[in-house]
């Protein structure tokens, strides 16, 4: 298993683009969460949208002078809207592979390493989408649920590394955080921004549209990345999206009331549960656990 801070010689890390809101409480949290769990030298594109104000610019330049990332922060003079700005963003990534990280996400450690692995190893994926408290499809512990932001998301990921789950396949990826494999969006034609006004529905009509060509969007079960919030679409995107896909509404209701990852995220509560009760013991001893 990779270190969970640092990559092996030779893995190739993708580009982390990190949406630049107006909350700076929020992309402080996130900036200082990725700083601590992502491995020196990550390529890392803070793009804003002529949104973030002094405060916002005031956290983005005191983390750009102290980070070990390769970072850059970008600042349009006029705003384009969320959907053709990202849009903007990956067509100057070309067909390298990007994380989009929501700027209230905090990953866990390992998190991008494992994604990135997972995309290695899975030729037919385009999307690889982490665990989250507010992942909706793929949420943990509970589906659908937005639980807190846990208190130790380190046990968390050291415990999905330890169970080392595979792979499984969702209906669409998840916008806490989602590693797109560049070469496929691009293949696609890439975000559609004339249609959607929120990242929330352009992902799911890309997810789609790529599966259209034998892509597969899968949850990553060895990765977390926590959320403050779920994202929300904008008015009137899901009735596009229905739209276009008039089968999305019943596939996803199907995922929802079947809940297939049921056994995996039961199997990995047993195992928290186990570790919790190991390190219990070794506290009750005086052991190192």
């Amino acid at each position: 298993m990779t270190d969970v801070a640092e990559a092996a010689p030779g893995d190739a890390l993708p580009i982390v683009v990190i949406p630049v809101g107006v909350d700076d409480v929020a992309l402080d949290g996130c900036l200082a969460a990725l700083e601590a769990t992502t491995p020196a030298g990550t390529r890392v594109w803070l793009a804003d949208d002529a949104r973030g104000g002094p405060r916002v610019r005031a956290v983005v330049d005191a983390w750009l002078a102290a980070t070990r990332m390769s970072a850059d922060y970008s600042r349009r003079t006029r705003a384009l809207g969320e959907t053709a700005h990202l849009a903007e963003v990956l067509r100057a990534c070309g067909d390298a592979d990007v994380v989009i990280l929501a700027d209230d996400a905090r990953p866990a450690s390992g998190w991008l390493v494992r994604m990135a692995r997972c995309l290695r190893e899975s030729p037919d994926a385009t999307t690889i989408t982490p665990w989250s408290n507010a992942g909706e499809t793929a949420a943990w512990p509970r589906l659908g649920d937005v639980a807190p932001l846990p208190d130790d998301p380190a046990r968390i990921a050291d415990v999905l590394a330890d169970v080392a789950l595979p792979a499984e396949p969702l209906p669409a990826a998840v916008g806490h955080a989602v590693l797109l494999r560049g070469a496929a969006c691009r293949r696609v034609g890439g975000i559609d921004a004339t249609s959607y006004a929120s990242w929330y529905a352009a992902l799911i009509d890309l997810c789609l549209r790529m599966q259209a060509f034998g892509g597969v969007d899968l949850l990553c079960m060895q990765a977390y990345v926590g959320r403050v919030d779920e994202g929300r679409p904008a008015d009137g995107d899901l009735d596009r999206v229905a739209a276009r896909w008039p089968h999305w509404n019943a596939r996803l209701a199907e995922f929802l009331m079947d809940d297939p990852l049921r056994a995996q995220r039961e199997h990995i509560s047993r195992a928290m549960a186990q570790r919790d009760a190991s390190d219990a013991q070794a506290d009750l001893f005086g052991a190192t656990p």
